[in-house]
């Protein structure tokens, strides 16, 4: 089970491209909104119960100042995967550099900015369980093979 966390509703505009794909997957997940900084103690509350409901990997998005995914990382010892999301202000570089720039100590793995990231967020967390999971690893071979047999079947014209 995939737990996806974002800090405001408003960043599921980004997040349907995880769901999404884990839809496809028939990967089981849980959606959650927790803030870094609006609701701490329900946040870490949420991630130490998250093992007792299955919970293997996390996937945090935020924006701007992004402590979501670090703050997960500190609450617990399973993988974190963290997806920058587009500001207004600064492009998502703000977000990045937050998301990627852990202590020693407290690994988040970042993806990129945007729905770019969030479809490799999904893709990462399916890999992760793939490890131990056969079915996984095999739908990720057949999603890999569509993609090439797609890029190999595009023709240009000129």
């Amino acid at each position: 089970m995939i737990s996806i966390i974002m800090g405001s509703q408003s960043d599921l505009a980004t997040l349907k491209e995880t769901i999404k794909l884990l839809k496809e997957f028939k990967v089981g997940f849980e959606v959650k909104v927790l803030s870094a900084h609006r609701t701490p103690k329900e946040l870490a509350r949420y991630i130490e119960s998250a093992p007792k409901r299955g919970v293997k990997v996390f996937i945090a998005a935020a924006g701007g100042a992004a402590a979501l995914a670090g703050v997960i990382a500190s609450h617990t010892t399973l993988p974190v995967i963290g997806i920058p999301l587009e500001t207004k202000s600064l492009k998502g570089l703000d977000s990045l550099l937050s998301t990627i720039q852990m202590p020693k100590g407290i690994p988040v793995g970042c993806m990129a900015i945007g729905k770019a990231g969030a479809v490799n967020a999904g893709l990462f967390a399916l890999a992760i369980l793939g490890i131990t999971n056969k079915d996984i690893q095999n739908k990720l071979i057949a999603y890999r093979k569509d993609m090439r047999i797609k890029i190999k079947k595009i023709k240009i014209k000129l």
